[in-house]
């Protein structure tokens, strides 16, 4: 599947799904409820232990059914690594030229991070396929409309802040997707087993953003 194709799905979902994690937890189970509340992108951190296997796991388990990527991605070498592992799409907290290049490389879609408008347009001059725009939450909805005023043909995806109740405030103001962590993936009901809790967040979640895109 074509990196052109790759972006065109992520923005079809428009919601990836981030798993950051600081234990060693399984996490194929957490996966599982979020595909069954719709989630069909999904982001495993290089910081969260087993990253790769992870990966790895959930690439043989689902195929491309879940896009499954790899984030908090900053060297070339981890590009590398988790394209080895099985990763669809790369996101980083920051906009690196070695990132974007090793990355296109591979024919896979890149997500760098940005926050000034300046930045937005080095990533996309760079290359970047989709802009992360981190951390979103301190500036909020309007900063995504403002920002895509000057700047129309980004595709921005605000991370931080974000909630299943609010992922269609981001929409509605311009973004092309949403990323989501901790409100989506909560840990305390992944080490508890309390699955269905993400379940019911992706299900309100989807429907936040299916909403939203009607109304635009």
């Amino acid at each position: 599947m074509s990196r052109k194709i790759l972006t065109s799905r992520i923005v079809e979902a428009g919601a990836i799904a981030i798993v950051r994690v600081r234990e060693a937890l399984s996490l194929e189970p957490a996966a599982e409820a979020l595909v069954r509340g719709g989630i069909t992108v999904l982001e495993v951190t290089c910081t969260t232990p087993n990253a790769l296997p992870t990966i790895e796991a959930l690439r043989r388990r689902y195929g491309m059914d879940l896009l499954v990527g790899a984030g908090s991605v900053i060297t070339e070498q981890q590009v590398k690594d988790v394209v080895s592992a099985g990763a669809c799409f790369v996101v980083s907290p920051v906009t690196k030229k070695c990132v974007i290049d090793a990355t296109h490389a591979f024919d896979l879609p890149v997500l760098p991070g940005a926050l000034t408008p300046t930045e937005a347009q080095e990533a996309d001059d760079l290359g970047a396929d989709m802009v992360k725009i981190f951390p979103a939450g301190q500036l909020g909805f309007s900063y995504v409309k403002a920002l895509l005023a000057p700047l129309p043909h980004l595709k921005l995806v605000p991370t931080g802040g974000v909630t299943p109740e609010n992922a269609g405030k981001w929409i509605r103001s311009g973004a092309a997707a949403v990323g989501i962590g901790t409100a989506l993936v909560d840990v305390a009901a992944i080490r508890s087993g309390q699955l269905s809790v993400l379940t019911e967040r992706a299900s309100v979640l989807c429907a936040s953003i299916a909403e939203a895109r009607q109304s635009v």
